[in-house]
């Protein structure tokens, strides 16, 4: 395999948001061959997909980065995978920066408003406006984290510096806040959705909060890096990726160090394979995909993207 390039076709697809250049594009994962694109709006973000990978939901974020002032935009785009098309643009207003983005085990779609710190709700998200809203109790709101069930969902907020835990279905219950450290961007649950890992990007590390109580229970200090992104990969073990100094490691679910990759580039998102192991990991400053081995810790590959790549999904062959 040659170093530059990903390797023989595989069947499998990554759709890759391209948000320099308003796209979402899709790739064969294996050689990293450019298939098709999507033209969106400007700086689409984030994306999700439903477990039968038939649709892909992309935030219209609608600015460059968090810092960017600004109103952004307030919609999020609805894309066919198979058909690789954009069938349908849900207008949210007023409901603006939309950015973080997720489904529950029941196809439903949840949608983040930045800017009015609200989490929206669609219980039939095709060709629908939301079904419900829910204050989330955090400033300048950016990712979240929701149940399989749909009935818990935690909120990171930049500004309050603040995890907020709420309930989709039943906005008359207060969110339960904690701060879990200075610039909480990224979280996600473990796999029995006990525990909540947060990326605390200004502490630095990754702290684990217990998902019912909201208290702090543990914290891997990483000094010296910018953990913007963590997710749990398996009952056991957690990717991390360091803005700062160009790599990604694997921490285990007890928060203990397992190994740590060097990246030819800014890491802005991850994706890993479900049925092998492997993710593929955006470089939002070089514009390539890097193929990561995650059995042995090292870059095996990489392609190359439009600008500014960033959130994907994975489609199997």
């Amino acid at each position: 395999m040659a170093d530059d390039a990903a390797g023989e076709a595989s069947g499998d697809v990554l759709a890759l948001v391209e948000k320099g250049d308003r796209r979402l594009a899709f790739f064969d994962a294996g050689s990293g061959k450019r298939l098709s694109e999507v033209v969106l709006g400007d700086y689409p973000h984030e994306i999700t997909a439903d477990r039968e990978r038939r649709f892909a939901y992309v935030g219209h974020y609608g600015v460059e980065f968090a810092n960017v002032v600004g109103p952004g935009a307030s919609a999020v785009f609805v894309v066919d995978l198979r058909a690789r098309t954009l069938v349908r643009t849900i207008e949210l207003a007023p409901f603006n920066r939309i950015h973080g983005i997720g489904m529950d085990g029941s196809n439903r779609l949840y949608a983040l408003s930045e800017e009015k710190g609200v989490l929206l709700g669609f219980d039939a998200p095709i060709g629908t406006s939301p079904s419900r809203a829910v204050n989330t109790g955090a400033i300048k709101a950016h990712m979240f984290a929701v149940t399989r069930s749909g009935e818990r969902a935690y909120v990171t907020g930049l500004l309050s510096h603040t995890v907020s835990m709420v309930r989709p279905y039943d906005a008359a219950i207060a969110p339960v806040t904690v701060t879990p450290g200075q610039l909480p961007e990224s979280c996600c649950l473990s796999f029995d959705e006990r525990t909540l890992y947060v990326g605390a990007r200004k502490n630095p590390g990754v702290v684990a909060v217990d998902a019912y109580t909201m208290r702090v229970r543990d914290e891997l200090r990483l000094p010296g890096t910018d953990p913007l992104r963590v997710y749990a990969v398996s009952e056991d073990q957690l990717l991390v990726t360091d803005l700062a100094n160009n790599a990604i490691s694997m921490v285990s679910s007890r928060l203990r160090p397992i190994w740590t990759a060097t990246l030819p580039g800014k890491p802005s998102a991850a994706t890993t394979h479900p049925r092998k192991p492997i993710a593929y990991v955006s470089l939002l400053d070089t514009a390539q995909v890097a193929v990561l081995d995650l059995v042995r810790g090292r870059v095996t590959g990489t392609f190359p993207t439009l600008r500014q790549p960033d959130a994907a999904v994975l489609i199997p062959g």
